[in-house]
């Protein structure tokens, strides 16, 4: 998928860091902000991941987990 331009509006303060934080990177203040999304995008992501494992914690009740998982894949061989 190609790249998309939008206007974001900022403060001028963050217009000021991302200024002074591009040159000291040698990046372009576009880069800058994209790497700035990567890093929210992942970061996200690892949290809605963590969140579903807490959430579904102990949803299983039956039988020990690993016990019950080796005995469905020991009827594969």
């Amino acid at each position: 998928m190609g790249n998309v331009r939008t206007i974001v509006t900022i403060s001028e303060e963050d217009k000021i860091w991302i200024e002074s934080y591009s040159r000291t990177a040698g990046i372009s203040m576009a880069e800058a902000i994209r790497k700035g999304i990567a890093q929210l995008r992942e970061r996200e992501e690892k949290n809605i991941y963590s969140k579903l494992i807490e959430e579904t914690q102990g949803t299983w009740t039956k039988e020990d987990g690993l016990e019950y998982q080796e005995k469905l894949r020991s009827e594969w061989r």
